[in-house]
């Protein structure tokens, strides 16, 4: 696989107005970036740390992927994200390495990025996103 850096830590929260007064206010992060997400039923809020960005997921309804996360285990870190070249690829390397895919091809995510994720069970629990911008 060709991963270059953690393109962004996904964290879930019940309110990004809430969470952005500690990642601002305590912090001193600038949030440079909130967009809503329609087919993931969630809003995301961007902040950058050097190469790394942080985004604040805020689910749109109780039952989307993020509202049931928080539901079941809580605010928190939701996934890490890898910045790939050749999502297609990746995806294809975990499945020929017995990984679960959660996407069996890429779909546009945040930011017009190509996305894919794969399922935590098969990660050690972690759920991974590889993440790819095909406009550079």
């Amino acid at each position: 696989m060709d991963i270059s850096h953690i393109e962004h830590i996904g964290i879930a929260v019940k309110s990004i107005e809430e969470a952005k007064k500690y990642y601002e206010g305590v912090l001193g992060l600038k949030c440079y970036a909130i967009e809503k997400v329609v087919d993931q039923k969630v809003t995301t809020a961007f902040f950058k740390v050097g190469q790394t960005k942080i985004e604040l997921l805020e689910p749109m309804e109780a039952d989307s992927p993020v509202g049931k996360f928080i539901e079941n285990k809580g605010e928190g870190i939701h996934h890490i994200a890898f910045c790939v070249n050749g999502v297609e690829k990746c995806l294809s390397d975990a499945e020929l390495a017995g990984l679960r895919l959660i996407d069996k091809a890429p779909r546009k995510g945040a930011e017009g990025l190509s996305i894919a994720f794969l399922h935590p069970k098969s990660t050690f629990g972690v759920l991974t996103e590889f993440c790819e911008d095909k406009n550079k």
